[in-house]
């Protein structure tokens, strides 16, 4: 078995224990988990939907027009 990197959640609150900063998540086998260090609670975490990108300025499709700089210092 391969290392496993686990990771905090900062604010997570272990639902059975509920003590807050206890849960970590973790990848192993092509599956996601999280467990509380403070008890035995682990679960596989099951993702129904598959993730999207939430849509922002930078990935949203635009109506885009050039710009045209003027130099003030520049006389005619």
């Amino acid at each position: 078995m391969a290392n496993v990197i686990k990771r905090f959640i900062a604010g997570a609150v272990c639902p059975r224990c509920s003590e807050m900063d206890k849960l970590v998540v973790y990848r192993q086998d092509e599956r996601d988990y999280r467990e509380c260090v403070s008890c035995d609670f682990a679960e596989e975490m099951l993702f129904t939907q598959p993730s999207a990108d939430l849509e922002t300025r930078a990935n949203r499709d635009l109506d885009r027009q050039a710009i045209k700089f003027v130099d003030a210092s520049v006389k005619k």
